[in-house]
Parts: C-alpha cells; sequence; structure tokens
C-alpha cells in the first residue's frame, strides 16, 4: 500500500492592521503613500491636496507572516479635522508626518500628538517622519531635533523622501514590525484576552452603520 503523503499545513491568514497618515497639509503624505503603496512620485506641482481621506491597500510580508496594510491618508487642513477625526478607530499605527524645510510643520507636531491622546490607545505604534530630505539644502529641522522630539514622545523616528525613495519603504516596515511586537493591538480576541483597545477589530474601520473590512474589499488586488 503507497504511503499517505504528509498534508500541507495552512498557512495562517494575513494579518490586518490599520495606518494612519497625519500632519500639517504640504509635507508630503499623499507623496509618502503613493511612493510606498505604487513606487510612483508626483512632482509638487502636479499634486493635488488630499480632500478629506484617500485610502490604499498594501501586501507584505514581515517577520514570516504575511500582512494586509490598509493605509489611510489624511487631510491636513484644518476645515476637514472633524472628517478624519473618526478616522482614528481602530489603527494600530500612526505616521505623524513634517517637512524638515518646513519648521511650521515640526512645531505643529505636539497638537497632533494631543489629537492621539483622544482618539488612539497608548499601545498604538507611533512614527514620526521627517519627508523631504531631498531638500537638503533648505533644511529648518535639524535630524538630531527630530530624534530628541520622537524619543520625547516614546515614538519611532526617520527622515525619509518620497521623491528619491529614502527610507519610505523602512519607515512603514519599522512600524509593522513594531505591531507585530505588540499582540494585543493584532491578536484575536478570546473570552479570557479582552482587547484593551475599543477601537473595533484589527483591520476594519467602523463608520456608522456600516463596517469596511477584510471581505468587503477582498476584491482589491493591491
Amino acid at each position: 500500500m503507497p504511503p499517505v503523503p504528509a498534508t500541507k499545513a495552512a498557512s495562517p491568514p494575513p494579518i490586518n492592521c490599520k495606518l494612519l497618515l497625519i500632519g500639517n497639509s504640504s509635507v508630503g503624505k499623499s507623496s509618502l503613500l503613493l511612493r510606498f503603496s505604487d513606487e510612483q512620485w508626483l512632482p509638487e506641482d502636479e499634486a493635488s491636496a488630499t480632500i478629506g481621506v484617500d485610502f490604499r491597500v498594501h501586501k507584505l510580508e514581515v517577520k514570516g507572516r504575511k500582512v494586509k496594510l490598509s493605509i489611510w491618508d489624511t487631510a491636513g487642513q484644518e476645515r476637514f479635522r472633524t472628517i478624519t477625526s473618526s478616522y482614528y478607530r481602530g489603527a494600530q499605527g500612526i505616521v505623524l508626518v513634517y517637512d524638515v524645510s518646513s519648521r511650521e510643520s515640526f512645531e505643529a507636531l505636539p497638537r497632533w500628538y494631543s489629537e492621539l491622546e483622544t482618539y488612539v490607545s497608548p499601545a498604538v505604534v507611533r512614527i514620526v517622519v521627517g519627508n523631504k530630505v531631498d531638500k537638503e539644502f533648505s533644511r529648518q529641522v535639524p535630524t538630531a531635533e527630530g530624534q530628541a522630539f520622537a524619543t520625547r514622545m516614546s515614538s519611532l523616528f526617520i527622515e525619509a523622501s518620497a521623491k528619491t525613495a529614502v527610507g519610505v519603504k523602512d519607515a512603514f516596515q519599522e512600524v509593522v514590525e513594531r505591531i507585530l511586537d505588540t499582540p494585543e493591538l493584532w491578536a484575536p480576541v478570546t473570552p479570557d484576552k479582552p482587547r484593551r483597545d475599543a477601537g473595533g477589530m484589527p483591520g476594519t474601520i467602523e463608520l456608522g452603520s456600516r463596517k469596511y473590512g477584510e471581505d468587503e474589499y477582498s476584491g482589491c488586488s493591491c
């Protein structure tokens, strides 16, 4: 009788992670997302301001685990604050972006952090990204100052350039790695281990009575 072939173990389902890009208008949040998700870059004179919120799905493998990223790019203009505040719900990672050639955008970061205290759990991973390092000739925020601020806020830090792609992939990779190192942000909820963050299941975003999650976005092949 021929030997029965061993059945191949089913691979675990991908981990859903929701990331949110925040920061002042014109710091390059949309450009970072475009560079990361599509490996493209639009010159500033061709790029348009985000109206409300943009959304991308990106799949990658980190530490041997498949991860499905839902990345939300928010508008930095004040008139959209009431719109974007609801999108903090369920976020496991926050990417705070400033422009190294704009001290004003850097000095606005404490205000964004105060908003995080209102809307997200302390366990949520945060990274400060100093964008536009390709503008070194007009830099207004030294690297050491950005690093010191991030350390003071218990956040990761990296400088990047959406134009040249420097540091972009590393920024998202570091956030996801830290999320995977924090099981309470993504591990399945069990009766004896309830989730501390009441913002909903990982990878799902609840707006009113509608929920956008793995199933309803399964048509996306990003």
